[in-house]
């Protein structure tokens, strides 16, 4: 007998962020200060419960969105990046790469527990608060937790989170 498996997967126009970033790449080179049109996908693979889905869609794409929205209008600067220093101040935020630099006011800033803000871990970001906050808010750990971040039409990246 086949072996049933489900997966629910939420992408709506308000899964999106239009943010302003910057990387390093090849090492130690870093890209000019552009932005994109961010669209987040989320899918949840699990077993059915007693309700016969796998997690409620409206739950799901309201946390999404909760998350998406934090990134939504601000500068996402990584803190983890071994070539571009990010210093907090209480007014501002002062960045460095070599001999460029750039300050920022705070709360046009959002600063991320990564090492790059590329799309892969942009992806991983937003993949691994959702699913705190699944197990927080709703006691739920799914089998396969997968977010995937577009940063252009045709252009994206996806992070796949399974429990270990």
């Amino acid at each position: 007998m086949p072996t049933e498996h489900y997966k629910v997967r939420v992408t709506k126009d308000h899964l999106v962020f239009c943010s302003g970033h910057f990387i390093s790449y090849e090492g130690d080179k870093c890209e000019r200060l552009h932005g994109h049109n961010y669209r987040a996908t989320v899918e949840i693979e699990g077993r059915l419960d007693e309700n016969s889905y796998v997690f409620d869609f409206v739950a799901l794409k309201h946390r999404t969105k909760a998350i998406t929205d934090e990134l939504d209008h601000r500068m996402m600067l990584p803190t983890r990046n071994s070539f571009i220093r990010v210093e907090e101040g209480p007014q501002s935020v002062h960045v460095r790469y070599r001999d460029r630099e750039w300050v920022f006011p705070r709360d046009d800033c959002v600063l991320l527990p990564i090492e790059n803000t590329t799309a892969e871990l942009l992806a991983l970001y937003i993949a691994r608060r959702l699913a705190d906050d699944l197990v927080r808010l709703h006691g739920y750990r799914p089998a396969v937790l997968r977010v995937e971040v577009e940063e252009s039409i045709g252009q994206s990246a996806t992070c796949e989170l399974r429990p270990s």
